[in-house]
């Protein structure tokens, strides 16, 4: 059970970010409950996303969720969607402003200032490509691998500079981490041994993306790698502007 709740502690911990964010939520619901005297909109804004946090930590509602669902361990995050985290945070702070005037002036820009950042400064920001406001690269790269409609949701690796464009392209291509684990730096046999190394031991690379079900490999031509993939099964299914899409014959059904 100790081992179910660090991992949703984990999960929390991602889901906010760098931590700012769940701080003013938490600040802000612990506010609503005491300064909020409408019952009602009491019971909406603060004690109802107060009962789904709690709950989203007891291990009983991970592992039913886990086992009603078949991709419940990929998706228990999403239970966090169901927290109206921003109107929480963003009712208190007018609330805090309406009853407090000057305190509340003071302490809503201190969080607006410190807890925000320039949009334009990140790294990230470029001149949009497409319609879907992703690189073109990753576009195609989707194309190559996705499924057609009557088939079942791909697994693939991708190198980090491209993890989060991937699904907002296409929702049917699974990947066994995400961008936060560039953040968060947490444990993943895949990620381990496919980024977290100068050169790339095919057999222990393939062994876990086995293990995790990856379909297809996707993989820059200069990334180094002790033997090529193509002799250890997997086949070269295209170039993408200098990335190798490799599938492995093996998890093919």
């Amino acid at each position: 059970m100790y081992g179910i709740f660090m991992e949703c502690w984990d999960i929390f911990k991602q889901y906010g970010g760098n931590g700012y964010l769940l701080a003013l939520f938490v600040a802000s619901l612990i506010y609503l409950l005491i300064a909020e005297k409408d019952n009602r909109k009491r019971l909406v804004i603060a004690v109802a996303p107060l009962m789904v946090l709690v709950g989203f930590f007891i291990p009983l509602t991970r592992k039913v969720y886990v086992r009603v669902l078949s991709d419940g361990g990929d998706t228990y995050y999403r239970l966090m969607w169901l927290i109206p985290i921003g109107a929480c945070i963003a009712y208190a702070g007018c609330k805090l402003f309406m009853n407090h005037k000057r305190i509340g002036l003071v302490a809503v820009s201190a969080a607006i200032i410190l807890c925000g950042s320039l949009v334009y400064k990140n790294e990230n920001m470029f001149k949009a490509e497409n319609a879907y406001h992703i690189p073109q690269l990753v576009v195609k790269i989707c194309d190559v691998i996705r499924p057609e409609e009557t088939e079942p949701r791909v697994r693939a690796v991708f190198p980090s500079e491209l993890l989060q464009y991937v699904r907002q392209y296409d929702t049917n291509i699974l990947m066994p981490y995400g961008r936060d684990i560039i953040h968060w730096n947490y444990y993943n046999a895949v990620h381990e041994a496919f980024e977290n190394t100068e050169v790339i031991n095919a057999e222990e690379l393939l062994e876990a993306t086995r293990q995790a079900q990856c379909r297809y490999i996707v993989m820059h031509e200069s990334k180094k790698i002790d033997v090529p993939l193509e002799e250890m099964g997997l086949t070269l299914v295209d170039n993408v502007e200098g990335y190798n899409i490799y599938e492995d014959a093996e998890y093919v059904q």
